[in-house]
């Protein structure tokens, strides 16, 4: 009869444990559906402008004000030059004395005169490239650089791919006009012309003055408003006079690079740091000869625009949901007492570099959603991911935070159930 006692309670013991083991694998989760992309580009601005492509950009978060035309791909003539300093400052080296060819010297004006066979340090041919935009000092230091004009369009086209440029395409290190037939990788061939978007070049000069390695470089450089220097054995002597106007016109005028020819006309790319904002515009075919002045009166009212229309708001000023603290419930751990429910505090930890804030226009709202689970089953590892936090503006994604347990949780185990069911008994 004893015998017969004890094998019925190690069967109850052992269907108590199978009937823990089986409640851990209950899993909870609960999220909030995502709301339909509503437009982030109002078209009620007032502005008027000449330019057939325009963007007005927040150079910290990329986001983009004003638009017209943004994704049109068009001509960029000689705003080309700032990509062509952009893989120069990354590749060259400034004391590297650049020897000039037949082919660099033979391109047309707007240009330095250079002789073949002269050479430059190659310093020097940065300010001639970005103060005058001489073309045959853009050959010649894609040449030094690249190898050829080809191999360093190469490189361009790369760092353009890099910054999340779909829609560039450069051809020539000065941005005189050209087309190319290229072979996809099907095996298609397409013709290509250099080309770009009033959205990415905008891009394009908002990464040189935020995130660019060569960034205080690159300002030095065209913010100089004249440089003289030499050929390598002193025989020549030269000046350049920044052609940029718009550094003189706003207060806080930062930098920016001029172009024509006559497919593209007039473009220009600019930007300007006041009131803590850092603002880049782009204009492309904004007006042909006799109007000149076209780009600048458009980059001015953009610029106006985006100083009297928008402010600055931190993500940190931003009010979390509270339910985004809750601790994590944690199914089948291992706990004090059978029957007890476990539960860890969770963290919120920010993951590589954040954007800090965006600028809003008066009515404009950051959304914040919370995606998380309220439960989990074990076993469970400190820092494991459980759900983030996602900033969004009209629908889109700006900042994500995620939010991972603090703690281990063991599992639960057959052994474990065992003592823990023998304890009950002997209590």
């Amino acid at each position: 009869m004893k015998r017969f006692m004890l094998n019925v309670r190690r069967c109850l013991v052992i269907l108590f444990c199978i009937m823990l083991l089986g409640d851990s694998v209950q899993y909870v989760s609960a999220t909030e559906e995502e709301e339909e992309a509503q437009d982030s580009i109002q078209n009620d601005t007032g502005l008027s402008l000449y330019a057939q492509a325009a963007v007005l950009m927040d150079a910290d978060s990329g986001r983009i004000l004003y638009a017209k035309n943004a994704d049109r791909q068009m001509a960029m003539a000689s705003t080309t030059k700032i990509m062509t300093l952009v893989v120069a400052l990354e590749n060259g080296n400034p004391e590297d004395m650049v020897t000039v060819s037949a082919y660099a010297a033979s391109r047309p004006k707007v240009k330095l005169y250079m002789r073949e066979g002269e050479q430059y340090r190659l310093e020097d041919l940065y300010y001639a490239l970005m103060l005058e935009s001489y073309n045959d000092v853009a050959v010649a230091i894609a040449e030094h650089i690249g190898g050829s004009v080809e191999g360093f369009a190469k490189l361009m086209n790369e760092k353009a791919r890099e910054l999340g440029c779909k829609n560039t395409y450069f051809i020539t290190p000065n941005g005189l006009d050209a087309t190319e037939e290229v072979v996809l990788e099907n095996g298609e061939v397409v013709e290509m012309a250099h080309s770009t978007t009033a959205a990415e070049l905008a891009k394009i000069l908002s990464f040189c003055i935020t995130d660019f390695e060569y960034k205080e470089e690159f300002l030095k450089i065209t913010r100089t408003a004249g440089y003289s220097f030499h050929n390598g054995d002193g025989s020549r002597s030269f000046s350049c006079s920044n052609k940029n106007s718009f550094l003189n016109m706003m207060d806080g005028a930062l930098t920016g690079k001029t172009g024509f020819t006559n497919k593209a006309g007039y473009c220009y790319a600019g930007a300007l740091e006041r009131d803590g904002k850092t603002l880049v515009v782009a204009v492309l075919a904004c007006g042909w000869p006799n109007n000149k002045s076209y780009k600048w009166s458009d980059t001015k009212e953009m610029m106006q625009y985006g100083l009297d229309n928008f402010y600055y708001q931190s993500f940190d000023d931003v009010k979390l949901p509270s339910h985004a603290f809750d601790p994590l419930f944690v199914t089948g751990a291992k706990t004090e007492k059978i029957g007890e429910k476990a539960c860890v505090e969770v963290a919120l930890v920010e993951e590589g570099e954040q954007l800090e804030g965006i600028l809003l226009k008066d009515g404009e709202l950051i959304e914040v959603v919370c995606y998380r689970n309220l439960a989990l089953q074990a076993p469970i590892v400190a820092g494991q991911k459980m759900g983030y936090i996602s900033y969004r503006l009209n629908g889109e994604e700006w900042r994500r935070i995620s939010i991972e347990v603090t703690e281990n949780v063991e599992k639960t185990d057959y052994k474990w159930c065992f003592e823990k069911v023998l304890e009950r008994l002997v209590l």
